[in-house]
């Protein structure tokens, strides 16, 4: 009897033990599948927000000014950034016939050689790109920028190839969900020849905690020589910009201030002093500055640009000139500005989406003075006009932006129409 009892209380601890033995096996590989499937879900969170070549978009992120989707490749960890923006547009003139544009398609290509070494591209196809056959022959595929960039502190770092011009707002962020209107403000496009980019080298960086910030360097002067001289163009087309080989025997300083040490408020301006033009012709420098400021809170948002343009000895461009639709003339000054008020009517409401309202008033006279040969004033104010838009946007997405403006432009010159234009558009960053 007192074996048997024996065996069985033997036979009974040996299966408890085993039976301890299992349970605490059980625990250990509950806890080691537990702690597999943080780090599996702790790899998904972060390699959904850096997919090679699919970073997401942060809206709220600029880098030295520029549009999110430009910045893009400043923040992924990993080497390769695909973004890019894309604008399309109906329009309907009262003084013409109404039209569609697929405006641009722009794709950003971006790869870090380090964290410190970063190559920064953009692509641009306007006008559906480079078919002969469309808008006789509008459409075009450029390199709009492809610079390497050497990030070496806060306070100081370089951009090396062709890059934008730091003037403006809009010059450096160009891309459709940043600017309201259906188009860009016409003060950027004629007086600051956006978008304007060039060759050379750029210095930029942040001082301190002041909250100002820098960008100072030297780049491939403009060519007013051969642009269409006199005519409201002649800034713009006188961008060296990058396609063919561009001659490149004079420089300019191009440098640039702003403040944003208040929450929602920027301000600052920016100038270009140097040669205004390359090759043959010597003595005539153009000088052109801004003043630009913006400020933001609670769902309202005004910013505004004034700039202006002065050419020295104006004359030995007029005297040399290739010849164009006006030869022989050059302008001396020019200047306009604008100003935009916006307020989203779903501020006050805990909405993602945003419905802006918005108008502006837009002002240039980029051929203010014109001059012939001899220096003797031909023309004034050439060109002169003065827009009033207003409208509203549609953001179902802060990187997607429906939008509709009328346009009211007054012409100044003597016998020419004014003219208004309906238009919508749509527009989004990747």
């Amino acid at each position: 009897m007192n074996k048997t009892l024996l065996a069985l209380s033997t036979v009974m601890a040996l299966g408890n033990t085993a039976f301890a033995d299992d349970t605490s096996e059980i625990a250990e590989l509950k806890q080691q599948m537990a702690e597999l499937q943080e780090n599996q879900q702790a790899m998904i969170d972060e390699t959904s927000d850096s997919q090679v070549g699919f970073t997401t978009v942060d809206s709220s992120f600029s880098h030295n000014g520029m549009g999110a989707a430009a910045s893009k490749v400043y923040m992924t960890k990993d080497p390769l950034s695909i973004g890019g923006y894309g604008e399309m547009y109906f329009a309907a003139p009262d003084n013409g016939d109404n039209y569609a544009d697929l405006y641009r398609f722009v794709p950003y290509i971006g790869y870090k050689f380090s964290d410190n070494i970063i190559l920064n591209t953009e692509l641009e196809f306007e006008h559906g790109g480079a078919n002969p056959e469309i808008l006789g022959g509008e459409g075009y595929a450029v390199v709009e920028f492809m610079y390497l960039d050497f990030l070496i502190n806060k306070a100081f770092n370089v951009q090396l190839g062709h890059f934008l011009v730091p003037m403006g707002l809009i010059n450096l962020r160009h891309e459709p969900t940043l600017f309201n209107t259906v188009q860009r403000p016409l003060t950027e496009k004629y007086i600051i020849p956006s978008t304007w980019g060039t060759n050379g080298i750029n210095a930029y960086g942040t001082i301190g905690d002041t909250g100002v910030s820098y960008n100072a360097g030297f780049i491939q002067a403009l060519d007013l020589n051969n642009a269409d001289n006199g005519t409201k163009g002649q800034v713009r087309e006188g961008r060296p910009g990058s396609t063919g080989k561009p001659t490149f025997e004079n420089a300019a300083f191009v440098g640039r201030l702003d403040y944003r040490g208040i929450n929602g408020l920027l301000i600052g301006g920016s100038m270009y002093y140097g040669s205004a033009t390359q090759g043959s012709v010597k003595d005539s420098n153009a000088f052109i500055y801004d003043l630009h400021g913006l400020y933001e809170v609670s769902g309202f948002k005004v910013k505004a640009v004034y700039s202006a343009t002065s050419i020295s000895n104006a004359e030995n461009i007029a005297r040399t000139s290739t010849p164009s639709a006006t030869p022989n003339q050059s302008i001396k000054d020019s200047n306009g500005y604008f100003i935009n008020f916006e307020y989203d009517l779903l501020a006050s409401f805990a909405s993602t989406q945003k419905l802006p309202l918005f108008a502006q008033y837009d002002y240039i006279n980029p051929a203010a003075t014109v001059v012939d040969a001899l220096g003797t004033t031909t023309a004034t104010n050439v060109s002169e006009s003065a827009t009033t838009t207003i409208g509203i946007n549609y953001f179902p997405h802060e990187q997607v932006v429906l939008k509709m403006d009328y346009a009211m432009t007054d012409i100044a010159a003597a016998g020419a129409e004014d003219y208004n234009t309906f238009s919508v558009g749509l527009g989004f960053i990747f």
